[in-house]
């Protein structure tokens, strides 16, 4: 393969600003991050250390082996919400004696660690990844069960409860999904470090492995005041759920633990004696550090995206000595197409240079079936405006070709990963493999903006569709009204496609620094080669 080599002026004037803009949203997302660490906050903290309790993120800290990688996915799920940032939950992947594990664990200094609209959406997001990449399961449980507060009365207190009527009245889903794991055959293992009541108390029941800390873990469908409303019974926490109970009565506890750190060191022993083997064939290459310097990530994509970008000037910068075997370098130009090799794993890369032609779609279509042929990985780099439009682009077969995109991408087998660096716009998300298209992994830049289309063209539309319906009816604008629509249109649309408002919604796996774009896509085909890594063998009728 070609050593790519870099034109970048990292001494331009753009780059220096993109630079500095870059390190000023990281130090914004940094902030975040930590404020997520704190998960309720410090006496929430200090509260839960006093009843001589380990957080979520030091119980992962304990469990995954030393020195090792925790990969967290929607670490700033929640932010811009009425939930703390980190949404109340801890989800991951890291290696636990030596086995690459999905964790996920209830955070209870938020609520208890009840469920709530930001936590939930982990949990399935969790069990997803662990099936599509064949990973083991580990939940670390502390949960009060679902969040039914309500700050409000009257019409808020009817809103509130029809919500969560509407909301638990089709959940249940993570039941099933943890269940079929285990019929999947991938293991589950559950630690239960204190409460973990009504449909809560179902996640141990699930699980093909359970371990309970004595004193501490509560597992029981009604608590001892719902019993007692319900039946009249006297009880206690320990007599209707206790570890003990469960060990010696109803058979629910497989392992007793004396503290936290005893449960975490069985859960260990419990991994290890899986004998967990990877199903895909793994890294083939040397796994080579580029040659060009992933430090000059930074200044390569302007916050308004503006500025072109030369996908190739990423490519060299996370893949194997920068290599890169360029498939149809001189035809379809707005989408580089080719082979590399990322911490030894081989991957086929498409990455944006511009719109979606017609040219780039038949390119895209025709390499997404030969990395399927070889059973390669795809890596998407996303900075993308969409699939051309226009008189030229519609006769020459934008919808034709781009629906053939569109057909191979739905059909690919292989594993897709995804990492938006600048524009994610309407249909352009989907043909560069976002969300929608079964990715197993999805990350952001701070500088990725996802949208229907682009803030100024959305305003512009609408502008002009109210200038339409305005000229029908014989009325007259007044333009220093509709600036103001269009400015105000533009604005909110332009804060609603930030990557941090995507992520605290969980439109993705997370925001990274460009810097670390190669070790998380490294950690993401590791993980992915957990399962057999196999291509299509067919595909989709597609339209001559």
């Amino acid at each position: 393969m070609a050593v790519l080599t870099s034109q970048l002026d990292t001494r331009s004037e753009q780059f220096t600003r993109n630079r500095a803009d870059m390190l000023e949203q990281l130090e914004h997302i940094e902030e975040q991050l930590q404020l997520a660490g704190m998960g309720g906050g410090e006496k929430a903290v200090a509260r839960h250390h006093a009843n001589g309790k380990l957080t979520v993120r030091e119980r992962v800290a304990l469990l995954i082996d030393p020195d090792t990688p925790f990969l967290e996915i929607g670490a700033l799920a929640g932010y811009y919400t009425d939930y703390p940032v980190g949404g109340g939950a801890l989800l991951g992947i890291g290696t636990v004696n030596g086995t690459e594990c999905v964790i996920f664990g209830n955070d209870p200094t938020v609520l208890g660690g009840a469920m709530t609209a930001t936590s939930a959406p982990k949990i399935d997001r969790a069990l997803l990844i662990a099936r599509q990449n064949r990973m083991p399961y580990i939940q670390l449980i502390e949960s009060a069960g679902g969040d039914l507060r309500s700050d409000g009365g009257g019409e808020e207190v009817d809103r509130v409860l029809r919500k969560t009527l509407g909301h638990w009245a089709g959940s249940g889903r993570f039941f099933y999904e943890t269940t079929e794991l285990s019929g999947l055959g991938i293991p589950t293992v559950a630690v239960v470090f204190g409460s973990s009541t009504a449909g809560g108390a179902y996640l141990p029941g699930l699980s093909e492995y359970t371990i309970l800390v004595r004193n501490r873990a509560k597992v029981f469908l009604g608590g001892p005041p719902l019993v007692k409303m319900a039946t009249g019974e006297e009880s206690t926490d320990e007599e209707l759920g206790g570890a003990d109970m469960h060990a010696t009565v109803s058979g629910l506890a497989d392992y007793v633990a004396e503290d936290e750190h005893d449960a975490l060191r069985q859960c260990r022993d419990v991994v290890g004696h899986l004998h967990w083997r990877k199903a895909g064939y793994g890294p083939t290459g040397p796994g080579d550090e580029p040659v060009l310097d992933a430090e000059d990530l930074l200044g390569m994509v302007s916050r308004d995206l503006k500025q072109p970008l030369d996908v190739r000037e990423v490519v060299g910068r996370i893949t194997d000595g920068s290599r890169f075997e360029e498939f149809k370098a001189r035809y379809g130009a707005t989408l580089v197409c080719g082979w590399a090799e990322v911490h030894g794993y081989p991957v086929g890369i498409l990455g944006n240079n511009g719109p979606l032609f017609p040219e780039s779609a038949v390119k895209a279509s025709q390499f997404i079936q030969l990395c399927n042929k070889i059973s390669t990985p795809l890596l998407f780099l996303q900075n993308i405006t969409g699939y051309m439009v226009g008189k030229e682009y519609e006769r020459a077969g934008m919808v034709k070709h781009g629906s053939q995109m569109i057909n191979a991408l739905s059909n690919s087998k292989v594993p897709h990963i995804t990492v938006v660096l600048g524009s994610s716009y309407g249909a352009g998300n989907y043909g560069m493999g976002g969300r929608g298209f079964d990715t197993r992994f999805l990350f952001l830049w701070p500088t990725a903006k996802l949208a229907v289309m682009g803030p100024q063209q959305m305003a512009g539309v609408m502008s002009l569709v109210r200038r339409g319906q305005a000229a029908r009816k014989g009325i007259e604008i007044d333009e220093a009204a509709e600036k103001m629509l269009t400015d105000a249109v533009a604005d909110i649309t332009e804060r609603m496609s930030l990557g941090l408002y995507a992520t605290g919604r969980g439109v993705d796996d997370g925001v990274i620094d460009p810097r670390d774009t190669r070790t998380v896509v490294g950690l993401c085909l590791s993980a992915c080669h957990s399962a057999p890594v196999e291509g299509a063998t067919t595909f989709g009728a597609f339209r001559p």
